[in-house]
């Protein structure tokens, strides 16, 4: 691989991509039963914690401890996925998640909610770990002709997943209870781990799996940090998510519990509307990705555009939910803000793959896991104070956050009109 990777002028097609390409057949794979546990773990866990405290404070607390974990991790997850074999930590980060999950089956009473938020930190800050390896991986196991295709069909298989697994997880906990869904989540993690482990795949030339010690692994974090400042136009890319979540996703996502539970109930404590709700943005964000880049390509400059776009879709979503006129009308808005974060999500990530040099991938996918979590943390806490504190009506929350949308599409456009851009190596070929 080079050490940049740009899209060649003729780009795989999905189909081919699953057909030809075994090793990300199996990485593919495992990441679609993965996922679908993801989702039936995040409604039961959320419902769980909903009817042990109802609070809009609690149900915001999850979701901070959810985004909190992987943040804290990162430092270190970085270091090691620039230095360990990127394989391995995926097998093994699935495995001991699996486990993890099981012990949730313990959580059954109010003064049990602290060992719910522990076992969520363990297993979402080992996915610290995994994500961030799994995105640095995917160039190495497919060509530059696959990339594009690669990323957008891994970005789609998690919506796809967020709608089938959110649906299938809200009925789960809406028709036969909570803990049936945790240990449907347990073993989809063994499952991947058997997907992942067929991935063949060597240690890049790139890396060097050498022991470590925690002040060098944050010495070489810091390393990864210094790139990012001297490549201003990384940076802002990298920072892509994070708005998104600070400005859209984390207040919401707690805020749509409460319209789930007391405002369109269906299924046990919203447990089947939450699911809906949850498939409806999943829809949103596999088809907003797949659809503008009909029209991208994966153009370079074309992909920065249309992240504007999609953050002015992803308002005009907040917009119509706001209205909470009835559930479809909520389900339509909740689409529109899936279509348009979902084209943020897959161009922010596909400019990266292109940009990133292999010896820092891992540190600026974790650096940008890291940025977005916390983000996420800071929304779920605000939301969860909006609920409680402000005085607010939940439409009201909502249709605040049509405006803060725009804040973060306006800048990233006066960014790509006015920035320092940074531009793939093979731009100089005309490829872009």
């Amino acid at each position: 691989m080079n050490e940049t990777t740009a899209p060649s002028q003729t780009s795989t097609g999905y189909i081919s991509l699953i057909r030809g390409n075994a090793n990300f057949r199996n990485l593919w794979l495992g990441q679609i039963v993965s996922l679908l546990g993801d989702w039936f773990n995040l409604i039961a866990s959320a419902s769980l914690i909903a009817q042990l405290t109802e609070t809009g404070i609690a149900v915001g607390g999850l979701f901070v401890v959810r985004m909190l974990a992987p943040f804290l991790i990162s430092p270190l997850a970085g270091v090691w996925v620039d230095r360990y074999d990127r394989r391995k930590l995926l097998i093994l980060t699935d495995i001991i998640r699996g486990l993890t999950v099981l012990g949730l089956l313990l959580v059954r009473k109010p003064e049990h909610v602290w060992l719910l938020y522990s076992l969520t930190a363990i297993q979402l800050g080992l996915s610290g770990v995994f994500f961030p390896a799994r995105a640095a991986i995917l160039p190495d196991i497919v060509s530059p002709q696959e990339l594009g295709a690669a990323n957008a069909l891994s970005s789609a298989t998690w919506s796809v997943m967020l709608a089938v697994g959110a649906a299938l997880g809200g009925l789960s906990a809406g028709i036969w209870g909570i803990y049936p869904s945790f240990v449907i989540d347990a073993l989809t993690f063994f499952v991947s781990a058997v997907f992942v482990y067929k991935v063949k795949y060597q240690l890049s030339s790139g890396l060097s799996e050498v022991k470590t010690s925690i002040s060098a692994s944050l010495r070489q974090y810091v390393d990864g940090l210094r790139y990012l400042t001297k490549h201003v136009d990384i940076f802002m890319t990298a920072l892509l998510k994070a708005a998104a979540a600070l400005a859209i996703s984390g207040v919401f996502q707690v805020v749509q519990v409460v319209v789930a539970k007391e405002i369109f109930v269906i299924g046990e404590g919203g447990g089947i509307s939450l699911g809906w709700m949850y498939m409806s943005v999943g829809i949103g964000t596999g088809i907003g990705p797949i659809f503008a880049r009909r029209f991208t390509g994966d153009r370079y400059h074309d992909m920065r555009w249309a992240i504007v776009i999609g953050y002015a879709i992803a308002a005009t979503g907040l917009a119509i939910t706001a209205t909470l006129q009835s559930f479809p009308i909520v389900l339509i808005g909740t689409f529109l803000r899936g279509f348009g974060v979902g084209i943020n999500w897959v161009f922010s990530a596909q400019l990266l793959l292109q940009l990133v040099p292999n010896r820092v991938r891992g540190r600026v996918f974790s650096s940008e896991f890291a940025l977005f979590t916390l983000a996420s943390a800071i929304g779920s806490m605000a939301g969860g104070w909006a609920l409680d504190n402000s005085g607010l009506e939940v439409a009201d929350i909502i249709g605040a956050l049509t405006w803060s949308a725009l804040v973060p599409g306006i800048l990233w456009g006066l960014w790509v009109l006015f920035g320092k851009r940074t531009e793939p190596k093979l731009a100089e070929a005309g490829i872009d």
